[in-house]
């Protein structure tokens, strides 16, 4: 609709143009519209025109163009609107009267009111750059006109209405320069060339919104704003520039210019509904009044409002709502000090008033009476009627008025810098020296009359100095962005107190640009700063998992799996710790593993080297009754030298379990296997020995057998040798390829790690063991065949028995030594090691030792050749 309200005012404009310049005859003008004589006029040799938003909320009015249209009524008077213009006022005045700022151009003001409202705007400018002819006779000459045309305008306070009055006057390069119109679609110069501003752009704004709302840890925020330009740019960039902070919006609501009641109570109930407690607003103060007086009628109390820089400082709405937006934050544009613009404002008075439209209407309804004669035409509220008369002792001293309140000068300070902007683009051209311009051929721009474009060229390429603070534009035409962090707190008195918190500096370091002084600021509710998450944020040792569905903000918390830790809040994915680390019981970090071996300190550990502690002095014991008793039959019959080699290897055995015991070493682990394979072997090669023994001692019991003399005592030990030496090789040619060494297993999951001796070459662990094996089935084999000669202390038996269980425990050994793992397996081995060596001991020498001990007198010659 707005657009096509500029459109049909475009097209009239340019048919009129048109019509005129056909018209050689009649060089007359006429004049459209109702004539429109609100306005603040001084001439100048530039007049500079000024678009202020003093009215605003537009009544609705439908005509039926059966009668005259009534004028538009609109439902509030801006009087900050009021000092923003005043402010323009004054700067005009002070430029003229300083003498090196345009020191031969005089500056003059052409200002009307936009009333927040496209058409009037759109029309309005056009007045302000065509100038205005006198009202009244026919045929008035189109050169007598009353006021001057302006090649610039300042103005006008809100984006949407900026973009509609510069896709009008784009065409003829007439530039605008905002003060309050931030969206950051202005910043497009291929589709408006001629827009400048004093106001930084949205860009900046979102991106200290975004910080202040991770700095605060929010992640599920509600974000709403009014259904034009300037909102819906806004939250798209915001929306956009969240996703980098992992800020998720809980609802994006767009609410109607002239929201009405249907429309309020869908946006309340939608805050109400929600979960989040923080909401983001994007509008001017007029479009909140609805909204929060709904919010108070639904008991919506708790939310903590975050402001725009559009109504961040606005104090307008404190006095109607502050249980509502105590504790808001916002950022505020860059506040100055103006000198002298306090007591300018307060010299408005009753005369003064009563000479123009304007200040009459603000006069009247700040003291609520009636000046007499008043050109005030606007009447706000129902009593309006039955204000008493003025009587001229009003003071703005004795009153506080958002107009006179030059504490937080912002927007002002904007006007102010626009009217020096221009001021010293005119001062470049007007002290331009010909032939040395930047035109053409070297010329100047011209002054009388002054081009747009020509202006507009200076204007963007001006920067200056005022109130200490360097104006600079970039290549959009906007300026350095720097913002004030404020919070709306409540004072002593009641008041609205705006304390800043902080800035946002755009030309900062991206780490450092935001800066807080948080313990300052006074929440909406309690002392911290509210929550507003969709899922509580995951503890360092768990990972997020995201819900189906739902936003990434929403998310469930999962614990690290075994061996992964997170260190992090909210870590997305858990990290695995090293081979050698673990985490500890909170998985937020990863601590050296437990070294685990079997250690003389444990239980375990305790119980098996007292068994084998326990083992070499029972063979000790046993070998010291067969030194005592070595001349007895029973010791004497039984292969005495044999025994006692036996005895004493065995006496090895239960010794090499203790090597098995403690933290593993290179030169242990190589010593450990070899020991435990070379003593074995001795062990049977003797077992077999004694075997061969008692069947050649059979044999030799036959008539004419000289077995004997081949098997003798020097054979016997040759044969132990000879059996052992191949073992030795064995082990000789496993150590020399690939020897036994100490490592880490990490191959396991666990919080230990495993300490332990690997065999390196699995070949040579097995031969050892096979050759221990194949010694034993011989040695079972050739006992099984003597078992059942005729001798009372036959040994083949006690052989064979021994061997059995020989068996018993090796073979039993092989699948749990594979199947368990660290300190257990080791712990197996040497109990493999001691149950086959007792097992020897106990079948093979427990029967001599009853005889020797306890039955003293079957050890005769007589006993032992009985069958």
């Amino acid at each position: 609709m707005a657009r096509l309200c500029v459109t049909l005012l475009t097209f009239c404009l340019m048919l009129c143009i048109v019509v005129q310049s056909q018209s050689k005859t009649k060089d007359m003008c006429i004049y459209q519209g109702d004539e429109d004589i609100h306005s603040f006029y001084q001439g100048g040799d530039v007049v500079l025109g000024g678009l202020f938003p003093l009215h605003s909320s537009p009544i609705a009015l439908i005509s039926s163009f059966r009668t005259k249209p009534k004028p538009t009524e609109y439902k509030f008077f801006t009087s900050r609107a009021l000092r923003w213009m005043q402010t323009m006022i004054f700067a005009v005045e002070e430029i003229n009267q300083q003498q090196d700022l345009l020191p031969n151009l005089s500056l003059g003001y052409h200002i009307r009111d936009s009333c927040d409202d496209i058409p009037v705007s759109v029309k309005r400018s056009l007045l302000l750059v065509n100038g205005q002819p006198e009202r009244g006779r026919e045929g008035q000459d189109c050169q007598d006109t009353q006021k001057q045309p302006s090649p610039v305008i300042v103005g006008d306070a809100a984006s949407g209405i900026s973009m509609t009055v510069l896709r009008t006057l784009g065409s003829f390069k007439i530039p605008l320069v905002s003060y309050f119109a931030s969206c950051s679609c202005l910043s497009n110069k291929r589709e408006f060339p001629a827009f400048m501003r004093t106001m930084p752009s949205d860009v900046f704004q979102i991106k200290a919104l975004v910080k202040l709302v991770h700095y605060f840890q929010w992640t599920w925020v509600g974000v709403i704003g009014v259904n034009n330009d300037y909102a819906r740019f806004a939250i798209q960039l915001f929306l956009k520039e969240s996703e980098r902070f992992n800020i998720c919006p809980a609802y994006v609501h767009f609410y109607p210019v002239a929201p009405i009641k249907d429309a309020v109570e869908e946006l309340v109930n939608i805050l109400k509904a929600s979960s989040a407690t923080v909401i983001i607003n994007f509008s001017v103060e007029s479009y909140l009044h609805s909204i929060l007086m709904e919010c108070r009628r639904q008991n919506v109390t708790h939310l903590q409002w975050i402001a725009s820089e559009a109504w961040a400082t606005s104090q307008g709405l404190w006095e109607d709502f502050s249980d509502l937006l105590k504790g808001t934050l916002g950022f505020a544009i860059r506040r100055a000090d103006i000198p002298n613009l306090g007591s300018y404002l307060k010299t408005v008075n009753v005369p003064v008033a009563q000479t123009f439209h304007f200040r009459s209407e603000f006069w009247e309804e700040t003291f609520h009476c009636r000046i007499k004669g008043s050109l005030n035409t606007h009447v706000h509220g129902e009593d309006a009627q039955n204000w008493p008369p003025c009587n001229g002792s009003e003071s703005l001293d004795d009153v506080y008025t958002t107009y006179s309140d030059v504490s937080q000068l912002r927007v002002s300070y904007n006007v102010y810098k626009a009217v020096y902007l221009i001021a010293h683009a005119l001062h470049v051209m007007s002290t331009c020296i010909p032939g040395k311009g930047p035109f053409q051929n070297g010329t100047c721009g011209s002054l009388n009359p002054i081009l747009p474009w020509q202006l507009l060229y200076y204007m963007k390429r001006t920067h200056f100095r005022t109130l200490g603070e360097e104006v600079r534009f970039d290549d959009n035409g906007d300026p350095i962005a720097s913002y004030d962090l404020m919070n709306w707190q409540r004072g002593s008195d009641g008041s609205l107190q705006l304390v800043k918190l902080g800035f946002y500096d755009a030309s900062l370091e991206e780490d450092k640009d935001l800066i807080i002084d948080e313990p300052i600021i006074m929440w909406h509710r309690g002392e911290k700063a509210p929550e507003s998450l969709c899922s509580k944020s995951c503890l360092p040792g768990s990972r997020k998992a995201r819900q189906k569905g739902k936003p990434i903000c929403c998310f469930d918390c999962i614990p690290c799996a075994e061996g992964e830790i997170s260190n992090q809040t909210d870590s997305i994915d858990c990290l695995t710790c090293s081979k050698e680390t673990w985490p500890n019981q909170a998985q937020d970090q990863c601590i050296p593993k437990t070294l685990e071996f079997l250690s003389f300190q444990e239980p375990l550990g305790i119980v098996l080297w007292s068994v084998s502690a326990l083992g070499a002095f029972t063979t000790l014991a046993v070998l010291g009754v067969f030194t005592k008793y070595r001349k007895t039959p029973v010791i004497r019959g039984n292969n005495m030298e044999l025994s006692f080699l036996l005895l004493f290897f065995l006496c090895a055995c239960f010794l090499i379990g203790l090597t098995f015991i403690g933290k593993p070493t290179d030169w242990l682990c190589r010593i450990r296997y070899p020991a435990f394979g070379i003593s074995f072997a001795l062990c049977i090669s003797c077992i077999l020995a004694k075997t061969v023994v008692v069947l050649m001692a059979f044999r030799a019991t036959l008539p004419g057998s000289d077995v004997m003399k081949w098997f003798g005592p020097a054979q016997q030990r040759s044969s132990v040798i000879l059996c052992t030496c191949v073992q030795a090789l064995i082990c000789i040619i496993w150590l020399t390829t690939k020897p036994p060494f100490a490592s880490h297993n990490t191959k396991f999951m666990s919080a230990t790690l495993i300490v332990e001796c690997t065999v390196g070459s699995e070949v040579g662990f097995w031969c050892v063991l096979g050759y221990i094996g194949f010694l034993a089935c011989l040695c079972f084999l050739l006992a099984f065949l003597a078992r059942k000669l005729p001798d009372n202390f036959n040994e083949a038996k006690f052989i064979t028995f021994s061997m059995l269980i020989f068996f018993a425990v090796w073979i039993t050994f092989i699948p749990v030594y594979v199947s368990t793992r660290g300190k257990y397996t080791v712990a197996v081995h040497v109990f493999a090691i001691l149950a086959s060596a007792f097992g020897l001991l106990l079948c093979i020498f427990a029967p001599k030792c009853y005889i020797v001990l306890l039955k003293p007198e079957k050890n005769d010659k007589r006993s032992m050749m009985k069958k």
